[in-house]
């Protein structure tokens, strides 16, 4: 047991108190500190692909799975909403995501290393209701895939004419099914890999992308080459309380990364409290920063005769069909983004049983045996508890259907509504803010076991995590895990909130037009 090495490291600690330094000229208690920490962590199984990301690494993957090509129409939401208001929300928006997905690294201290997931927390938290999580956030994922297919075929064919009117005589170079068909095959291969991490490079080229945009929009509006038809500014006054509510949903969506928030965690090599908080905060800041340059720039540039899509508007040049181009890749690389998380999804819910009351994970004192089997190592599984046959059975199948979905039906705006206001919603703010505000009640046997846990390691002075929302005395601690507890709560009504909201403004503004 692990709690027998409380006193092993205070003994550790005390025996080289009184010496100042150690052979290898660190502090003694710097050394020790490392020592017993090392002998703690022995206790702990370690399940899954773990300790193989870098920081930067995860960054990357987070940041290109927030940003996407929703920021093309944020000059649009700023027109609605005043400049003022719509940078407030779009701060007020990152800040919220930012504490879903903090809530996220918490929660993850409760489960093994490497086995974090959406379905295992619901295991020991609302186990029976574990289904529906996973299946709103498959069909969440399959959806935004089958999106950036669409957009891949609707842009394709005016990229090529940009670059070349005769290709509108060669049929096939202006048919968006081809064009599908044809980035299909390139994300194939991402799209079957495991790790996360593994798709790194491909992120950074999205990012590129991304930069790209970024400084297409920003040049223009330096140039002002747009000046002239400008039309009037909002700085305050907002166009209406309707039109507000109706962009409301842009900008809080386009935050949403939550999806793939535990893959990192299980992948990141340094998974202390101070390097994830460093992912989320890093990740959300740069996002942040995107949107508003390109909505304050963009709408600069129009003012309020801004469209949806801010590329769009610019006139006819190379510059401008790059940018389109630019959007293409942009979506591309992110489609095994939204296909990582959606096969864990299906996973797990193939693999769901419903939980009996005698069969609770709560009576259960093992970290370990509280899991379920699916997320457990296993001889014949690898890190995401698949085995290969099915691995390549259930990516298959997301491959083969949204494909099929693209290549039949150009539109999913309706759908997409409400797939976002539910599924976007749930895993930004409800999920996160539920899984919290009941796995670290004080009576959660769960929360015990981790409240241990850390006592035996806030013994050793000079902890790496000391700072930053520990350490500071027992008093002090208590304090902010209650004042966490509230604040998640809150989220998760924020989260009820905000999905009221999206779904009565999807019902006024996308099936009404329709």
């Amino acid at each position: 047991m692990i709690y027998s090495y409380r006193v092993e490291m205070s003994s550790a600690y005390l025996a080289t108190e009184d010496h100042g330094e150690d052979h290898d000229g660190r502090p003694a208690s710097a050394n020790s500190y490392r020592s017993a920490r090392q002998r703690l962590n022995r206790g702990r199984k370690d399940v899954g692909v773990i300790g193989q990301a870098g920081w930067s690494s995860s960054v990357i993957n987070l940041l290109n799975t927030i940003v996407g090509a929703g920021v093309l129409a944020m000059p649009l939401a700023l027109s609605r909403m005043g400049i003022t208001l719509g940078v407030l929300v779009i701060l007020w928006a990152g800040i919220t995501a930012g504490f879903g997905l903090y809530l996220q690294t918490r929660c993850a201290r409760y489960l093994e290393r490497g086995s974090s997931s959406f379905f295992a927390l619901s295991q020991i938290t609302y186990p029976n209701a574990a289904v529906i999580f996973d299946a709103a956030i498959a069909i969440k994922c399959f959806g935004v895939g089958v999106s950036y297919l669409i957009i891949i075929g609707d842009l394709m064919p005016g990229v090529v004419k940009g670059f070349s009117q005769n290709a509108a005589n060669i049929g096939f170079m202006v048919d968006r099914q081809f064009w599908v068909t044809a980035f299909m095959i390139i994300v194939i291969p991402f799209s079957f890999l495991r790790r996360l991490d593994s798709l790194k490079y491909t992120s950074v080229i999205a990012l590129i992308s991304i930069g790209y945009l970024v400084i297409l929009v920003f040049a223009h509006f330096v140039k002002g080459d747009t000046m002239q038809g400008r039309s009037a500014i909002r700085v305050v006054r907002w166009e209406s309380a309707v039109a507000t509510l109706s962009s409301f949903p842009v900008i809080v969506f386009a935050y949403t990364c939550h999806q793939n928030m535990f893959s990192i965690l299980n992948e990141i090599n340094n998974n202390s409290h101070f390097r994830t908080t460093g992912v989320v905060v890093t990740s959300n800041g740069i996002a942040a920063f995107i949107y508003i340059l390109v909505a304050i720039t963009g709408y600069l540039s129009f003012g309020n005769a801004v469209g949806g899509n801010i590329v769009g508007m610019y006139a006819p040049s190379i510059s401008s069909t790059i940018g389109k181009a630019a959007i293409v890749v942009l979506v591309m690389f992110s489609y095994p983004l939204q296909v990582h998380p959606c096969r864990a999804s299906v996973d797990a819910v193939l693999k769901w049983r419903p939980t009996k009351r005698s069969e609770s994970p709560q009576s259960s004192p093992s970290r370990l045996a509280s899991l379920p089997p699916s997320v457990k190592s296993g001889p014949s599984s690898r890190g995401d508890g698949m085995g290969e046959t099915r691995f390549a059975a259930i990516t298959t199948a997301i491959i083969v259907l949204s494909y099929i979905v693209a290549m039949t039906v150009s539109s999913l705006e309706k759908v997409l509504a409400y797939v976002g206001s539910t599924g976007s919603t749930s895993i930004s703010f409800i999920l996160p803010g539920l899984f919290y505000y009941k796995i670290s009640s004080p009576d959660s046997p769960h929360h015990q076991r981790l409240m241990k846990e850390d006592d035996d390691e806030e013994d050793i002075p000079g902890g790496e995590d000391e700072g930053l929302l520990g350490g500071g005395g027992l008093k002090g601690g208590l304090w902010r895990k209650t004042l966490l507890r509230r604040l998640s709560l809150a989220l998760a009504i924020y989260g009820g909130v905000v999905m009221v909201t999206c779904l009565i403004t999807n019902t006024l503004f996308v099936v009404a037009t329709h």
